[in-house]
């Protein structure tokens, strides 16, 4: 299996970005609005890419961009992650949140190369939490069939407690700082001062 075979990207920005204030999605920090800047990598290393948002975002969204709109059927992250699976149950995904503003292509091109396709997913964790970042990793699609039968079970709907349960290969990036989530003005303008 190539990198890119049944590989699809998936830029998470259907979130209300109630702490920032403002679309974190919308956000300019490398000369475009940040889910584009997103969904720009993973073209370079995914067969296909998808943005997924509410259904209410969907104005305003680049015509030429792939949307997958948000079911509504769970909770959180789970929603733009089940509703993708949906789409596409063949598919593994790699699943970028937009609030991942200093995420790079080289980290990301590590996570294919140190994909595990045996695992439920391979996800980065920090050195210094040790802990999935189920945003920033490939979930393969038997992951996301026993997440959602997880949820329909009455499971939590957080996706870094289900990775934590679940036989998962862990990559560790270069840096942390690729891994930083922007979700305040304060971690904005520490963003800014980075690049």
């Amino acid at each position: 299996m190539t990198s890119k075979d049944k590989l699809y990207g998936l830029v998470l920005s259907g979130g209300k970005s109630t702490r920032m204030g403002i679309d974190k999605g919308s956000i300019n920090y490398h000369g475009i609005p940040q889910r584009e800047y997103l969904v720009n990598l993973l073209k370079e290393v995914c067969a296909d890419v998808f943005l997924s948002v509410r259904d209410e975002q969907t104005v305003g969204i680049s015509s030429n961009a792939k949307i997958i709109v948000d079911e509504n059927q769970y909770r959180g992250p789970f929603n733009g992650l089940i509703s993708a699976h949906h789409k596409y149950p063949d598919a593994a995904w790699l699943v970028l949140a937009c609030d991942l503003p200093l995420i790079d292509k080289t980290s990301i091109e590590r996570l294919i190369q140190e994909r595990n396709p045996k695992k439920f997913a391979t996800a980065f964790a920090t050195q210094s939490s040790k802990l999935p970042e189920p945003l920033c990793a490939i979930w393969e699609p038997e992951a996301l069939k026993k997440a959602e039968e997880n949820l329909k079970a009455g499971g939590g709907s957080c996706p870094r407690k289900f990775l934590i349960n679940s036989d998962i290969a862990l990559v560790f990036p270069e840096e942390d700082k690729v891994l930083f989530n922007a979700n305040s003005m304060e971690d904005y303008h520490e963003v800014i001062s980075k690049l």
